[in-house]
């Protein structure tokens, strides 16, 4: 059952199992809020049992570019398309989100990104690959992410 993320009343609908359930709510609610500003966009999420495919995808894109798994179970994910970019997003039970935006157009944009829940630690198999810069937000406390380029074709 999907769920359209609401930043003005944050839930931590779908995110309960998580030890920082409060924090990744907020994490969650801050990128809908970016997409309902920037493109007029609802950000709608599904448990990621029923979002296999957008998991797998995400899973695979970093497996092929830097040999990574993520060893945190996904709890949500969502796959949409705005302003010819496609954007996938998994919201793991540990706090952590990693999003994936793909430029259609050739030569554009095209990343990974981590961000990570206040409270939570980098997980170990980002933690020496990856710089975490820090960022402060309304909804999510303080936010640590950190990306990376993609450079194959997906």
């Amino acid at each position: 059952m999907s769920y359209a993320v609401d930043f003005e009343d944050v839930s931590t609908i779908g995110l309960e199992s998580s030890p920082v359930a409060d924090a990744l709510a907020g994490l969650r609610a801050n990128e809908a809020r970016y997409f309902k500003n920037k493109y007029d966009h609802v950000f709608t999420v599904e448990p990621a049992a029923e979002a296999t495919e957008v998991v797998d995808r995400v899973h695979r894109i970093l497996a092929e570019e830097r040999d990574l798994v993520i060893e945190s179970k996904p709890l949500e994910a969502t796959a949409f398309e705005v302003d010819g970019i496609r954007m996938a997003y998994v919201f793991y039970e540990s706090g952590l989100s990693i999003n994936v935006m793909y430029t259609i157009a050739d030569g554009g944009k095209r990343a990974v990104g981590f961000k990570l829940s206040d409270g939570m630690d980098v997980p170990e198999e980002l933690a020496t690959r990856f710089k975490f810069a820090r960022q402060k937000s309304k909804l999510a406390g303080t936010i640590r992410g950190s990306f990376f380029v993609i450079k194959g074709e997906y």
